[in-house]
């Protein structure tokens, strides 16, 4: 399936502009070619490819709507690393194994601030065509954990950190639930501070195992472990 980002309406389909100039100027596709368009919430146009010098179009022989979105929904709020790579690959992998949103937390040890939203949100979309989604990730705009909490439900919000010391749920032991939210620290870690903060505010602790994890593959592992138990 060739899957595209687009416009879905009642009176036609309109491909996303970088879209059309992808299918013509880089993919050479050509009229008449089946093709696919999702609007990333749920609904999927196919038909097929009309080209007209530089635009290209759909001809539309069936739309799909209200398709099923994953379950459980994850949310993870993650620290930006310092190589903002890292961080990259943590929101390409996440969305192709279904994540439902991501905030980027700003906390004590967070040593990057600046981060191009724009563009992240832009990885999400190429990672959900690839993927075969059709209901796009959320990707929020960077919010400090303080405000970040402030929306949150602690029944479903859970924060994996390093602190041995501290009491930690193992990760096989949390309850099956509709909607998870899972708080992901910086290089370094939470501090002690916004960990104390944290269990004011009833958010549990978790355990990601014996290994010490890197921000991004603490965020992919949780990813993994939601997308083994969906349905």
């Amino acid at each position: 399936m060739k899957l595209f980002y687009g416009e879905i309406m009642d009176h036609g389909v309109i491909i996303n502009d970088e879209e059309q100039q992808h299918i013509v100027k880089v993919l050479r596709m050509r009229d008449g070619e089946d093709i696919h368009v999702t609007d990333g919430k749920g609904k999927l146009a196919s038909g097929k490819l009309v080209i007209e010098g530089k635009k290209a179009g759909i001809e539309v022989f069936e739309i799909k709507e209200s398709l099923p979105e994953f379950t459980p929904k994850l949310h993870i709020a993650i620290a930006p690393t310092k190589n903002i790579d890292r961080i990259e690959f943590f929101v390409e992998k996440a969305v192709e194994m279904g994540i439902s949103e991501i905030s980027i937390i700003v906390t004590e040890k967070t040593e990057r601030k600046n981060i191009n939203i724009d563009k992240i949100r832009k990885q999400a979309v190429a990672a959900s065509k690839q993927s075969l989604r059709f209901h796009f990730p959320v990707i929020n705009d960077t919010v400090k954990l303080t405000d970040f909490l402030k929306n949150t439900d602690p029944d479903h919000t859970f924060v994996a950190h390093c602190h041995e010391n501290l009491e930690r749920i193992d990760l096989k032991n949390i309850p099956q639930l509709k909607q998870l939210t899972f708080l992901i620290g910086p290089e370094g870690d939470f501090s002690e501070k916004e960990i104390a903060f944290l269990a004011d505010n009833k958010v549990k602790a978790v355990s990601l195992g014996n290994q010490r994890l890197r921000t991004e593959t603490a965020g992919v592992f949780v990813a993994a472990w939601n997308y083994y138990n969906m349905i």
